[in-house]
Formats: C-alpha cells, structure tokens, sequence
C-alpha cells in the first residue's frame, strides 16, 4: 500500500479537459428526470410521496425523482442496520478498508461523470466541482489507511507479569446526515469514516442533493459491500428527522449544516429513550462567519484581494469556511475597497454548465433567506455592489459588498451562507482582532500581515479552529489542513485529521495475567 498523498485538481484551462467534462455532462443530460429508490439492506425501497432534485440554474430541469419516506421505512433502516451491525463489526479491519479503497479507484474512473452531476444537482463550476469529488476521494484513501493504522497494535506502557492490550472497535449504528454545499465529500467523508470503523450507517443526504449519495450508495454496491452496511434513505425531515435521531438503537449522529439543526439534533441525541443502553454521540458541524484580517502591513493588497474574492465568493458565498466579513487596516482601507469592489463587479455570472465562475444558489429557499439579509444589510449598512435578484431563469444573485455595518449589527453576526461580504475599518490589528472574536462561531479566519509579531497574536488569540496566514480561507486538504471549528460551528470533530476517526470509535483494554 502506497503512503496517503492528495488528489490533484484537473486543469479546466486545457482544452482537452472541458471537452472531457462537457462530454460528462451531455451523458448526464441524457440521464436526467428518472427515479431512483431507497436502498435498505440491499433491496430497493419506494414510497408513496417523492421528492425531485432540481437544477438551481434552471428550475424546470428534474435531475431525478427520489422517494420521501416516513417513519415506517425509518424503522426498517435503522433495524436493518443493527442486523448488519452483528456481523460487519468484526470485519477485520484491512477488509473494511479495502471496500474504501475500491470505492476510491471507481471514482477515480469516474470522476468527470460525478463532477457533471454535482455541477447539474446543486450549482457548482467544474473547477468547485472536481475539487469536491477529488477531496471525497481523499477521504476514502486516508480513512482506509487510518483504520489499519488504528487495529495495529497501540502502545502501553509495560506492567510486571502482565499481558495488556488496548483496541478500538466500533460503537454501532450511525445516522449521518450530510449538507448539500459539498454533496460528494463531506457526505462521503462522514459515511466511509463511520463504514471503515466497523459500524452501519443510514444515510439521510440533504434534499437538494439526493443524487450524490445516491451515486456513492451504488458505488459500495458495486465494490461489493455487504447490504445493510450503508442504507441510502431519502425522507422527509419532518416525518423521519426525529425518528432517526431518538431511536433507542441509533449509537451516534454524523451531521454537518445549520446551528438550528444542530442544536435540536444535540439535544433530542442525549435524551435516553426507552429500550436505550448508551450515551448517543453526536458529530456536527454547523457553519461559521468567518472574517478575514487584511493589516496594513499585508505584504501585497492585490493578494489579499484576491484571496477575499475567492473565499467570498466561490460557489457564490456556500461554504461554511466561505469568508463573510473581512476587516481592513484604516491606513488601507479605500485602496482595499476600490480594487475589491472592481474585481467583484467583473466577476462572470453565468450556468454553471458554461464552467462560469459565479452561479446560482442551490434552491429557492437559499434564495429567499440570501434577499431577506440583502434586504437588512440595506437597512444596517451600504450596499456598494450588488444587492439584487438577477432577471434570468434560476436561483441567481448577485455578488454583493456592504460596509457601514456596526460589529454588532445582523450581517456581521449571523450567517448568511450566500453571496454577501461585509466590509470593516479598523484602526489597527488589535481592534481588527476583537471584530474577528466577535460573533458566536469560531471555524475558519485568516490574517494578512508580514509582521510577525501580529501573526503570533492571531495564532494565540484569533479563535477559529482553521487560522489561515496570507492565502486564502476556503479549500481545506485532507490530512493537510485538518477541519473543524469551535463553539457554534461544531465539535470541532476535525474532518480529514488523524484523530477523526476516534469518533466514530471506543477503546478497549484487555489485561491477561501471565
């Protein structure tokens, strides 16, 4: 087994690999608007009431009809993976980690296939797009080679005429409920981290991006993973959220999306249901509102700029790690402002089939909360570009800049998860600093500076879990920059760390008496 290294990104400049990937999507073209089942132990599974999957930059299209089920087929997947749970967690690590393994070469051959559906499903340009499917890729090769490094023999310190062991095994069945920002990794990354620890999953993906997880659910079928490991299980929130969540035989909930959310999911997780024999564990990530520091001593304007505008805008704002307010030195200020604004304003809008770089948000909801706070920041702030629906089929909004906001107003507290970037003034690093702490979340920051001294006090004071200096805020790395946040944004569960795993795992000593 060849040492864990990350995928490289596909280059969309050459010619011969957007010719590659719009030959991808006209397959998936011809492939749009059929049904798909639920997938429970291995059998396919439909339900009375369904739900469709539409393309944000052109609502009309149906990229697939799947089921809307409730709480009887809620039970069915969970007991079906308590069944396979009896016999899948004394499969020998190495053979779980295979089926990972396998699963990453399929998606190697077919990544342009996956990367057409995530840019058809939820928006994304090719570039955003691949860069998902290559991090789920990640996921699956990492995760795999941790499991084994995991069932080797752990280190103890020796005792006099004792034989002691220490192992980790697997706490049962997982309901992981995955975002649809990143549809393939993260939901990949939740799933195969929970499979490879030796427990079974149900599988509830976010209705906006059914057909990621249907795409993975029949990839481990096709590598041959038993039924009833990982159950693909499309239902509706109100009937069957709750359901999952409280069941006396779900062990433990792998979330990541909104604070709301989160927290009901914490909260009905460590109530101990009737029938129930452990403490559930909860896994979340749940968002941030992460500020990025340009100093007067940054070492370039124009880069910091440009990391603003990539962090704030890519996938139009839908990042949890997106940059949503960045503060600026006073000394710069209105150059930062000015050439901000211009590169912003010369941004191409356009379908995300185009490989346009700014498109649509995901779906109609997104779009109507996005204009709710367009419509506050007018009223907290100044809108300096944007700030408006564009007259085009789709989900479309412009890239929008306010300023003369307060630090304590709405558009620099809350998350907005769009395309609005609030701007700040402040009149040195230390004030900057305290506008960076100010807000109930602590996931990703970045700072802008060449004076040491100010970085060392960002990386002792700045509190986000991922602090970035002199680049961007977005597009974390497997194992290269292990992801995760503080206080609202989560458990800090680090996704992509070599700890990840303990998670979804408990340790066991054995002492023998020689």
């Amino acid at each position: 087994m060849l040492p864990y290294s990350s995928q490289t990104y596909v280059d969309f400049t050459k010619k011969e690999n957007f010719e590659l990937q719009k030959e991808a999507l006209s397959k998936v073209n011809s492939q749009l608007g059929k049904e798909y089942p639920n997938i429970i132990g291995g059998k396919e599974i439909f339900s009375e009431k369904k739900t469709k999957s539409l393309n944000p930059a052109n609502p009309s299209e149906i990229i697939g009809v799947f089921q809307k089920s409730g709480k009887e087929q809620a039970e069915l997947a969970i007991q079906t993976a308590w069944e396979t749970f009896q016999t899948w967690q004394y499969f020998p690590a190495e053979e779980r980690a295979k089926f990972l393994f396998k699963a990453a070469e399929v998606c190697k051959k077919r990544r342009l296939e996956i990367n057409a559906w995530m840019i058809k499903e939820v928006g994304k340009n090719f570039a955003e797009a691949d860069a998902d499917t290559a991090e789920a890729i990640d996921f699956l090769e990492f995760y795999g080679r941790e499991m084994i490094r995991y069932s080797q023999s752990q280190p103890l310190t020796p005792f006099i005429q004792e034989y002691n062991e220490y192992s980790y095994i697997p706490l049962g069945v997982g309901v992981v409920v995955p975002p649809w920002n990143f549809p393939f990794a993260i939901m990949v990354g939740m799933t195969s981290a929970s499979i490879v620890s030796g427990n079974t999953v149900v599988l509830k993906p976010s209705s906006d991006s059914p057909m990621m997880a249907y795409l993975f659910a029949n990839i481990m079928r096709e590598v041959g993973l038993p039924d009833g490991v990982l159950n693909f299980f499309v239902a509706s929130g109100a009937e069957s959220g709750d359901y999952l969540v409280d069941h006396p035989k779900t062990r433990f909930v792998a979330f990541t999306g909104s604070v709301a959310t989160g927290i009901r999911i914490n909260e009905r997780a460590a109530k101990v249901n009737p029938g129930q024999i452990w403490l559930k564990r909860v896994i979340a990530e749940m968002g941030g509102k992460d500020t990025l520091i340009v100093d007067s001593e940054t070492p370039s304007i124009d880069a910091a700029v440009n990391a603003t505008v990539v962090s704030a805008f890519g996938f139009q704002g839908q990042k949890c790690s997106a940059c949503s307010r960045v503060v600026v030195d006073e000394k710069i200020y209105d150059e930062f402002v000015k050439k901000l604004v211009k590169q912003v304003q010369e941004l191409p809008i356009g379908i995300p089939e185009d490989n346009v770089r700014f498109g649509p948000v995901v779906s109609s909801s997104a779009e109507a909360t996005v204009l709710e706070y367009i419509d506050i920041a007018k009223k907290e702030g100044k809108i300096l570009t944007g700030g408006n629906k564009l007259n085009k089929p789709g989900y479309f909004i412009e890239p929008t800049i306010v300023t003369d906001l307060a630090p304590d107003s709405r558009i620099s507290l809350e998350e907005i998860f769009g395309p609005v970037l609030a701007v700040f003034k402040a009149k040195d690093f230390d004030e900057a600093l305290k506008i960076a702490n100010n807000t109930s979340f602590g996931l990703t920051g970045g700072i802008f500076s060449v004076n040491r001294e100010k970085i060392m006090k960002a990386k002792k004071y700045f509190h986000v879990g991922n602090l970035y200096i002199n680049r961007k805020i977005t597009g974390a790395i497997v194992d290269v920059h292990p992801f995760g946040g503080f206080n609202m944004s989560g458990t800090d569960s680090k996704a992509g760390s070599r700890d990840y795993l303990l998670l979804f795992m408990q340790g066991k000593a054995t002492t023998e008496l020689l």
